[in-house]
């Protein structure tokens, strides 16, 4: 087990191998230790690994050994999984990207890591009005006393609601963080943070000491949902980062659920706009967890089709890395892994890009990954 570790950390820390291709080539190779050594023809049989990125890794391999490069990395970050490791949670390593290194801080629960406990996505705008922070209560406490466990972002507002009353209630909790999992963001949450860790679990694919950015926090988004069964949207506006984890949710085959509410309120506008593009109502605690206890089976793949939006009329200022995925983009449309490659970004950079241009309304995806840009 330490040697696996070893080599997902190495090839963590090739440049533009990010965790969609890391997976491939796992699938591919077996272990990541037979990869580390194979020759560069055989890695060009995994899919999206080109000339130039092939030489890249011949050359930083070169240059690593796994075993030193572990022994350093464990003084600071002593606790985390590979997709290797048999703790790893398995719905997690089921979706397309999973973190190659989950960094972890507080009391695992295994029955949770194997899919035997359920666990409930709950997500939200950071600043929830009255109705939204009494619902994600009355909900939260209503899973707990069935025994979910639930899992949210510990963000300001319906994600911080749903920790605390989660843990009022005598529950457990998972908070998956865009920062290092010992970073407290917001500073707010110190005492949250440390409860948690107490009682739950603090997740993260960043290591130690690594603070927070905004970039980080779509990527966090996919992990929320990916390790949930089912992902409740409380209130959202329309350009809410809890739609991207709406999205994700969508992706993989988990059910979405949202709490409706006034279209004057602009913290339900992305929430009925999911319910537009076939998301669940959440009407009562009763029906939800009647809903929730028939949840269909993860791999039975789900038609919906949200943000969908119409074409801007104008380009809006772009932050540098959005532009710069946005550039790629053709009219023909590009694969994921060729956008990762030309732009030179790293995977969850990409992902979480991919998404915010979507709900800009710039892009399209089209399947097998593919994105284009709209006309």
């Amino acid at each position: 087990m330490q040697e696996d570790s070893a080599y997902w950390l190495a090839w963590s820390n090739i440049s533009g191998v990010g965790p969609v291709l890391l997976k491939r080539i796992w699938q591919q190779f077996g272990t990541l230790k037979t990869a580390w050594e194979t020759s560069p023809e055989n890695l060009g049989q995994v899919e999206g690994l080109g000339l130039k990125l092939i030489n890249t890794i011949k050359q930083q391999r070169s240059q690593s050994n796994p075993s030193e490069l572990l022994e350093k990395h464990q003084q600071k970050n002593p606790q985390f999984w590979t997709p290797a490791d048999p703790n790893y949670p398995r719905l997690l390593l089921e979706t397309p990207s999973p973190p190659p290194l989950l960094y972890y801080q507080g009391q695992p629960d295994l029955a949770e890591n194997q899919g035997n406990t359920p666990l409930i996505g709950i997500v939200g705008t950071r600043y929830p009005t009255e109705h939204g922070r009494r619902w994600t209560q009355k909900i939260t406490v209503a899973l707990v006393k069935h025994g979910f466990t639930v899992v949210s972002g510990m963000a300001a507002g319906i994600d911080g609601v749903a920790h605390q009353t989660c843990l009022d209630a005598g529950g457990r909790t998972i908070a998956v963080l865009g920062t290092g999992v010992d970073v407290v963001y917001p500073s707010s949450h110190q005492q949250l943070h440390k409860t948690i860790q107490q009682k739950g679990l603090i997740v993260s694919e960043y290591p130690s000491g690594t603070p927070g950015d905004r970039r980080h926090f779509p990527a966090r988004n996919r992990i929320i949902a990916g390790l949930s069964r089912a992902v409740l949207v409380m209130e959202a506006p329309e350009k809410s980062g809890a739609l991207i984890t709406a999205r994700y949710a969508n992706e993989f085959c988990r059910d979405v659920y949202t709490l409706p509410n006034s279209p004057d309120v602009i913290q339900a506008k992305g929430c009925l706009r999911l319910i537009h593009h076939g998301a669940e109502m959440i009407l009562t605690e009763e029906e939800l967890l009647e809903m929730l206890g028939a949840i269909p089976n993860l791999n039975q793949p789900q038609q919906l089709s949200l943000f969908e939006s119409p074409s801007p009329q104008s380009l809006p200022k772009l932050e540098p890395d959005l532009l710069k995925i946005f550039q790629v983009i053709t009219n023909e449309g590009k694969s994921f892994d060729t956008i990762v490659q030309e732009t030179g970004l790293n995977t969850p950079q990409v992902s979480g890009g991919l998404l915010q241009l979507e709900l800009e309304g710039l892009i399209t995806q089209l399947p097998g990954m593919r994105y284009q840009k709209k006309s």
